[in-house]
């Protein structure tokens, strides 16, 4: 967290044994502290609620209520707190329907450690998090429509994707900071969004980062 803080993490999925081995790859990183575990969505909003975590990992199918719908009650209490769905399940609804509730992102089990530590520190820097092989799977689900965006535009929201500050953004495309984030503001007012995890996920929706 850039004040130096730990990010803290909520993990929920209904199997022990994936709780522990997540548990384990999140805590062999600094900078990274589990606060609490849930083994069902109902039992991750009252665990979120109490320790309102920066980053709550969630499980897409679990007993009760499941992860989407437990998304849809997380950001509605607790807007502060970013939501990353980490699933086996790769079908297109199910990923649009995680986006659409809300998700900070879609994160797949068979991820490497060095994935979802990154994709932790990403959403908590407040970056979009999305498995790059999801990408089209979120724009067959959307359909394609025309984009109201440049291609610098299109570019510059890609790299926000991959978890690039503006800074690295500038460097990679020879452009200031400056320059960067006047591209992301425009493409804020095209997209109707207010920041840049709502513009490349509503981007991606849209089929316009393809």
């Amino acid at each position: 967290m850039p004040d130096g803080k730990p990010i803290t993490v909520l993990l929920a999925d209904d199997h022990p044994v994936v709780r522990e081995g997540l548990i384990a790859m999140l805590e062999s990183a600094d900078g990274i502290t589990v606060v609490g575990e849930a083994g069902s969505g109902e039992e991750a909003i009252v665990q979120a609620e109490a320790l309102r975590p920066d980053i709550i990992l969630l499980d897409l199918r679990m007993g009760g209520m499941d992860g989407v719908s437990a998304t849809e009650h997380i950001r509605r209490r607790l807007p502060a707190s970013r939501v990353v769905i980490v699933t086996t399940y790769e079908d297109d609804a199910d990923i649009l329907r995680a986006v659409e509730a809300g998700a900070a992102g879609y994160l797949l089990k068979g991820s490497s450690r060095q994935e979802l530590i990154g994709a932790v520190q990403s959403a908590a820097r407040g970056e979009t998090v999305l498995t790059p092989s999801l990408a089209g799977k979120l724009f067959r689900a959307r359909g394609t429509r025309p984009s109201p965006l440049s291609e610098r535009e299109c570019e510059v929201l890609r790299l926000v994707g991959r978890g690039l500050t503006n800074a690295e953004i500038g460097e990679r495309l020879f452009l200031s900071e400056a320059t960067v984030k006047t591209y992301l503001l425009r493409s804020f007012k095209k997209l109707g969004v207010s920041d840049r995890t709502a513009a490349v996920m509503t981007a991606l929706e849209r089929g316009l980062l393809s």
